[in-house]
């Protein structure tokens, strides 16, 4: 129960809010140089390995403190971007008062983690950039254009974190509470889970002494050509491929080719086909008649 009056007292110009990071990891490092770099007031970071938090104050003129509660005691919004395993220890760690603002940027994890800074006033929410963070540098560069995920459940929050998401030339996605685990493997299905079919194709060509060079060579710029394809023309109307056009002679070669392979991989393999045919039937390439044979191969 909020035992305290939730009220966000922040400057009305969003360049005016004084912003700090718990945490100095590489989306916290991208994240806080992206904000300042817009003008906006980063002023105070923390982070228990202090080379990180060096790292992310150096470049924006931070300031460096020694422990979290000093970056609550410094801010109007404060920044979680821990690892996802300590968010709510962390949160619940520190005193957090009537006026400021606690969002975490983690893409799983439910914002309620963040209820002990409610229950003492603080307003409390979710910020997720759907961007890959290898290097902080590169996904500074690249976070303009991108989605952000934003959740808050006190409208004067939102407003804020909006106003973030355009500053930083950014989309916004307003996720309602408690589809968090699904946003985020619907992001894992397009990110990590490219990965896992690169994996399996690059095996493919290693049968016949093909190195994984050569294969991305040649793979990718057919994956670049279905992602423009898909931007375009929408997922079923931009899915190439035999079962695109009922092409069922090359899906039986397919699986005899795989056969060999294990039947892990020719599981999987009958797994994402069988995917495919009602994307298929939906664009129109197929029939009723057509999708079953095909439904019917895939289980033989």
């Amino acid at each position: 129960m909020n035992t305290h009056q939730t009220v966000l007292t922040l400057p009305t110009d969003v360049a005016g809010v004084r912003i700090g990071f718990i945490g100095a990891g590489r989306l916290g490092q991208a994240l806080a140089w992206s904000l300042a770099h817009t003008g906006l007031k980063v002023v105070a970071v923390s982070s228990m390995l202090e080379e990180h938090a060096r790292a992310l104050a150096a470049p924006i003129a931070a300031c460096v403190c020694m422990s979290p509660q000093a970056v609550v005691d410094a801010c109007d919004l404060v920044f979680v971007t821990t690892p996802d395993s300590v968010i709510g220890a962390t949160c619940d760690s520190l005193t957090w008062h009537s006026g400021q603002a606690v969002v975490h940027c983690s893409g799983v994890t439910d914002v309620g983690v963040l209820t002990h800074a409610l229950t003492q006033g603080a307003s409390i929410g979710g910020f997720h950039p759907m961007q890959t963070f290898g290097d902080p540098h590169a996904a500074a560069q690249s976070l303009p254009g991108c989605t952000i995920t934003v959740e808050a459940g006190q409208a004067e929050l939102m407003q804020l974190l909006l106003a973030l998401v355009e500053r930083l030339h950014c989309v916004p996605n307003r996720l309602p509470a408690g589809m968090r685990g699904r946003y985020h493997a619907a992001a894992g299905y397009t990110s990590q889970f490219i990965n896992a079919l690169f994996d399996q194709a690059v095996r493919l060509w290693q049968t016949w002494g093909a190195t994984e060079e050569e294969a991305l060579r040649a793979l990718l710029p057919l994956a670049h050509g279905t992602l423009s394809a898909i931007q375009t023309a929408g997922v079923a109307c931009g899915m190439p491929g035999p079962v695109s056009r009922g092409d069922l002679s090359s899906i039986d070669k397919h699986l005899s080719a795989i056969t060999p392979m294990g039947p892990e991989m020719l599981d999987f393999y009958r797994t994402l086909c069988s995917v495919t045919v009602p994307l298929a039937r939906q664009a129109g390439g197929i029939d009723e008649v057509q999708a079953q044979k095909f439904i019917d191969l895939l289980k033989a």
